[in-house]
């Protein structure tokens, strides 16, 4: 979708469920989450769910359910959520069931732009945790458990400071396109430009991903009409 059919109006999310459950499903978790499991308590906690390749699939908010656990993701990600957890389900003692449900973490649009925390939207331009944001890895990744699918590049990138080419920002300025412009004036073809837009009483505020070539304090020149900050 270009900028210009991006709706500024806040959208409802829609959110699913993913019920795991059975005596091995905490130690099946371990290996497939970012997070540490063993830890969610009464007021559940925040994961990632990656590709092999270190790639977020989705978030994925835990809470510990009758028998298990159950995984709330946006309803756009519940199936593809649910295909790469099967592709790790062997032999091993819990079931995997996937349904809706009829609330989730955030209400609507305007409330992730205004946490300034992903969303499915976000989640296509299919990159690492640490082009989230370091208060999103440390909301979501346990670097203390055992291993898990997509562990590998998420420690190395911790390693070497996680100087990663694109990275989550959130943008205010008059309209859609003129943010987006701003988003890709710098840097190579990639994942730049708004993701979720909401407007705020005279001015529009977004998600969108900007290459670090923008985000260089001594090169940030958007002009006066456009902020941007990065996600931290």
């Amino acid at each position: 979708m270009s900028a210009a059919e991006k709706s500024t109006e806040p959208v409802p999310l829609e959110w699913a469920r993913i019920v795991v459950r059975g005596p091995e499903s905490e130690s099946y978790l371990q290996g497939q989450l970012t997070q540490d499991v063993a830890s969610v308590g009464e007021g559940g906690l925040w994961s990632l769910l990656l590709r092999p390749d270190s790639v977020v699939l989705t978030t994925c908010f835990v809470e510990r359910d009758e028998g298990g656990f159950s995984l709330t993701v946006a309803r756009d990600t519940g199936e593809a959520a649910l295909a790469r957890l099967r592709r790790f389900h062997l032999r091993v003692d819990c079931t995997l069931e996937l349904g809706g449900a009829t609330r989730g973490p955030f209400a609507t649009s305007a409330d992730l732009v205004e946490a300034r925390w992903p969303g499915a939207n976000e989640f296509h331009a299919a990159l690492t945790p640490r082009s989230y944001g370091s208060r999103l890895v440390g909301a979501t990744v346990s670097f203390t458990k055992g291993c898990y699918t997509g562990q590998e590049l998420v420690g190395r990138l911790e390693a070497r400071g996680s100087n990663v080419p694109w990275r989550l920002v959130w943008a205010a300025g008059p309209n859609v396109e003129r943010i987006d412009e701003v988003l890709r004036s710098r840097g190579p073809a990639g994942p730049q430009g708004v993701t979720t837009a909401v407007r705020r009483g005279g001015r529009v505020e977004a998600l969108g991903f900007a290459h670090r070539t923008l985000l260089d304090p001594s090169r940030l020149d958007p002009g006066e009409d456009v902020a941007v900050e990065v996600v931290v």
